[in-house]
């Protein structure tokens, strides 16, 4: 969202903009907050300890209700599959808010996968007024589930305007300290995902740990692991002791930016990653069984090989000894846009609203 409140206060004649986040993935936030010097006008702080989906469901709704009733905005724009983005379009729709989805239209077909953010963005998507897609996947998505086709359009992702910022800042001193200096190749690693909790997590750890060991002296592993215990006893438990893998603290996007162009290869279960990761030229091996974002597997940037060790394995060796397979990924077309994804949705915005009323309009994030 950084890159459209960014554009958005490009035309303070047209727009008023406030903020408000919830505090879910607090750390995640903060970091991204300070980075692309955002100030949040309301901040719920909603996150507590073991919170259950149905807490931070019901913690956001009060919250934003008494926002929504403060600010009485024109629009409401929320962006992609979170919990927060969900009750956000739900809170603009009981009081009679018009909404846009930035990031509309994803869909992996299966309500399981990924949980719960599959039905998050159907149910915002059914709520909204407008809809971004980012491609033209995702709008025919929209379309095939009965939308009105006048109220959505492809623009791209934000991610890719985002990344396209980060990747030009100057990279943190502290990153080269990860970066082998041998010429081994660096694999990064990230697998959080709620789906995967359990023995999914478990096959993906021992097929890093297949990976260390067979090429301990050639790849360097870099895992930065989420807070979640669900993720980290099993990590630490299955991954420490091995010389090759760096066991590191959540990175901030910059670092992970960063991270990812010095990468030979990304293993993740990430959805944003799947779309920053060829951003770079930098192929992705998907741990998941579905995949909400299939355009990088049909454009050949990404390969979805699931959680299964072996299959992680052998599909990791194919990239690492076969050149002309890796060369194919790095080098395919990324379809997720071209770094302007923002500006066709703020122009969207102000065009929508002036068609409707003749005031300016204000626009909460």
């Amino acid at each position: 969202m950084a890159p459209v409140i960014r554009e958005l206060r490009k035309h303070p004649a047209h727009v008023n903009v406030r903020i408000c986040v919830t505090g879910q993935h607090r750390e995640m936030l903060d970091q991204a907050l300070r980075l692309f010097e955002i100030v949040p006008d309301h901040d719920l702080d909603i996150m507590r300890e073991n919170q259950s989906l149905a807490g931070v469901t019901a913690a956001a709704l009060t919250g934003l209700d008494t926002v929504m009733a403060l600010e009485q905005p024109d629009w409401v724009v929320v962006q992609g599959d979170t919990t927060t983005a969900m009750v956000a379009s739900l809170v603009a729709f009981y009081h009679r808010v018009r909404v846009a989805h930035v990031e509309a239209g994803l869909r992996s077909w299966d309500r399981a996968h990924p949980f719960p953010e599959e039905v998050n963005r159907r149910l915002a998507d059914s709520l909204s007024d407008l809809h971004f897609a980012p491609t033209e996947v995702a709008r025919q998505n929209l379309l095939r589930e009965g939308l009105d086709g006048g109220t959505a359009m492809v623009t791209g992702n934000t991610v890719i305007d985002a990344l396209h910022w980060v990747a030009g800042m100057p990279p943190p001193d502290d990153l080269e300290a990860l970066v082998p200096r041998n010429g081994a190749r660096l694999l990064l690693v990230t697998a959080h995902r709620r789906e995967s909790f359990g023995p999914a997590i478990e096959e993906i750890c021992l097929a890093l740990r297949d990976l260390a060991t067979r090429y301990s002296d050639s790849v360097r592993i870099v895992y930065p692991v989420h807070l979640n215990p669900n993720v980290r006893e099993p990590v630490q438990r299955l991954l420490a002791d091995l010389p090759n893998i760096a066991l590191l603290p959540p990175l901030d996007y910059l670092r992970l930016v960063h991270l990812m162009k010095r990468a030979y290869l990304v293993l993740t279960d990430s959805g944003g990653i799947q779309e920053e990761a060829p951003g770079l030229g930098k192929p992705v091996l998907v741990l998941r069984e579905v995949t909400e974002r299939p355009e990088a597997v049909a454009a050949g940037t990404a390969r979805l090989v699931g959680t299964a060790r072996d299959q992680v394995v052998s599909e990791a060796v194919r990239l690492l000894e076969e050149p002309g397979e890796y060369q194919r990924m790095a080098h395919a077309v990324n379809p997720y846009g071209d770094g302007h994804a923002a500006e066709r949705i703020v122009a969207a915005l102000i065009a929508t609203h002036a068609r409707s009323a003749h005031k300016s309009p204000q626009l909460q994030s």
